[in-house]
């Protein structure tokens, strides 16, 4: 999700990948799409979370580059990542108690609300909203444990990056899990996605783009086709994402084919309407996520109060449209917490400035001290006290300055929007 962190592109901030955004943005529709329709064919088209989580690891492996402190680097994911969800947690809780919680469980599970190291408790009223949130628990997993796999990677980059799979097939055929199916559940997510995750690492330090094109294609191929074949061969589990090593492998092909090339955005970036969408769903793409489930559950009974049905076979457009509706006011409403978990200017509706326009701005607002305005300065009655020796006639004479020359009655070039210097 969002990591990492979306923005505009001005003249003070660096310069974003597109490529990146583009896929980020494209991720976060096909999930949004998927639990209104949820048909296979989408999740299969485009598997949105093995996306999410190799952009992330990519640009995780940038920031471990690049600071000196991996806990610097985690403690700056978890504050771009917690307040979203703190404000979800701050609304659903609460009306989760009021509604009617039929299994209430301990207070002290509440603490996964703050910091989701498991799948946080919920009533079967937020079940909709809280059946999300296992992406946030697996990407701050992936997230704290990162300092640990790059060092892996960085030792052995192939074995590191197939790891996982063979973990996760062998615990398949002897599983030693424990108890605790929460636990389970999320060590499983872990090691589902942790492959994509140090594909970003290989995206980041460039090793992808030395394997030839051809050979990144077939191996991708190969890889997708084999999940796919592993699924069909158990018709009984109930879909390839049933069967976590399947669904791996083909998470782990899709991912190795879309980051092997970096295509050029010209063509984005020359439309300023489509680039500006790009940059607007980035901005506030945590916000959409933790929010498009509680949209689409709410959509069907304010459908039904609104009497959708009478639309007849065009009755689902209606239902679609009230989830929009309900999910831009969730953002108007909430998105501006990742503008403060960003450290950045505060923006109702997040669409990109130019950076023309901002450097315009930016010059109208400081004075030029570079300009200068000539002004001719009166001639006024000396008083012999005044008058030094040796001084031309007609010409005031002042105390010397502290070059040990006097300033006479010619022009003075005075700056704008500084002190006056006389020459």
């Amino acid at each position: 999700m969002s990591e990492n962190g979306p923005v505009e592109i001005g003249p003070v901030e660096r310069k974003r990948d597109r490529y990146f955004d583009l896929l980020r943005v494209l991720a976060i529709i096909r999930v949004s799409v998927f639990h209104m329709f949820p048909y296979a064919l989408l999740e299969l088209a485009f598997p949105s979370m093995g996306v999410m989580f190799a952009l992330a690891g990519s640009l995780m492996a940038n920031s471990l580059d690049r600071s000196p402190s991996a806990i610097t680097v985690i403690r700056g994911r978890l504050r771009r990542l917690l307040p979203a969800y703190w404000v979800l947690a701050a609304v659903l809780v609460p009306a989760m108690f009021l509604y009617g919680w039929e299994q209430r469980p301990p207070l002290w599970h509440l603490v996964a609300w703050i910091v989701p190291f498991v799948d946080p408790p919920s009533s079967s009223f937020g079940m909709q909203a809280a059946e999300v949130l296992w992406y946030l628990v697996t990407y701050l997993w992936l997230v704290a444990l990162s300092p640990i796999m790059i060092w892996l990677y960085r030792k052995a980059r192939l074995a590191a990056i197939v790891a996982p799979i063979v973990v996760l097939l062998a615990l398949s055929i002897h599983p030693i899990w424990p108890a605790n199916e929460n636990y389970q559940e999320v060590a499983t997510n872990i090691l589902m996605y942790a492959s994509c995750w140090m594909i970003g690492f290989a995206h980041r330090d460039g090793s992808l783009k030395k394997i030839p094109g051809l050979l990144v294609t077939v191996l991708g191929a190969a890889l997708v086709t084999g999940g796919l074949a592993w699924s069909w061969a158990h018709p009984d589990a109930g879909g390839i994402k049933e069967i976590p090593v399947a669904y791996a492998v083909y998470n782990a092909g899709f991912v190795l084919f879309l980051l092997r090339w970096s295509p050029g955005m010209t063509w984005l970036t020359k439309r300023r309407g489509l680039d500006g969408w790009v940059t607007m769903i980035n901005a506030r793409a945590v916000t959409i996520y933790l929010w498009n489930n509680i949209a689409i559950a709410l959509c069907y009974p304010v459908g039904d109060a609104l009497e959708v049905w009478r639309l007849g076979k065009f009755f689902e457009i209606g239902y679609v449209t009230i989830a929009l509706v309900l999910l831009v006011n969730a953002v108007l409403i909430f998105g501006w917490v990742e503008d403060r978990a960003a450290r950045k200017r505060l923006r109702f509706v997040p669409w990109p400035v130019p950076a023309a326009v901002t450097g315009a701005t930016a010059a109208r607002s400081k004075p030029d001290l570079t300009a200068t305005v000539v002004a001719p300065m009166p001639l006024q009655p000396v008083s012999p006290r005044q008058t030094r020796p040796g001084a031309p006639s007609g010409r005031a004479a002042v105390p010397a300055g502290p070059g040990g020359a006097g300033v006479s009655s010619g022009p003075v070039v005075v700056p704008v929007g500084g002190p006056a210097r006389r020459r």
